[in-house]
């Protein structure tokens, strides 16, 4: 009775994927032959804040007429409030506010050390999230893609030492 015990947790947790290859997949899922560009970690301070992996189509350059996907591995635990208000701070910083803090609070919540969230592109207009490899919600404005993504890998952003590492370049 022990062994069958045993046997059937062995193969109940091979079929559980590792919270990162599970993450992969899912990017993999949302955007179809995705793989891992470049990685980075943003420090504030000197204190890690999250790590942050690109993804693109067979891990080609970044190329912003195409979709790809950027993932976060948070290093710290963070309110909801820190995450909408540090990204509508961002909008506003690198092209204007944007009235999309409502569907931030959708899309956004408070995150613990080791939780991720993957955002993909889907054109110019819509951002997918998934938060550890559930989906969460769909930011859709004019633009969203450039000015959401842009926040990491754009012209202006806060490290550009860590948009360089990110991009692979």
């Amino acid at each position: 009775m022990l062994m069958l015990r045993t046997l059937l947790t062995l193969i109940l947790l091979a079929g559980t994927p590792a919270p990162a290859l599970a993450q992969s997949n899912v990017a993999a899922v949302a955007l179809p032959g995705a793989e891992v560009r470049g990685t980075a970690t943003l420090r504030f301070l000197g204190l890690p804040l999250y790590q942050a992996r690109l993804f693109t189509v067979g891990a080609a350059a970044l190329d912003w007429n195409k979709d790809f996907g950027i993932e976060l591995t948070y290093l710290r635990n963070l309110s909801q409030y820190d995450l909408v208000e540090a990204t509508m701070r961002e909008f506003k910083r690198t092209g204007g506010a944007l009235p999309l803090e409502g569907q931030l609070n959708k899309c956004f919540d408070a995150v613990n050390k080791g939780d991720r969230y993957l955002a993909v592109s889907n054109g110019v207009d819509k951002v997918g999230f998934w938060r550890n490899g559930q989906r969460t919600c769909t930011l859709s404005h004019p633009q969203i893609k450039s000015r959401f993504m842009g926040i990491f890998v754009g012209d202006n952003t806060r490290s550009k030492s860590f948009t360089r590492k990110l991009i692979g370049s």
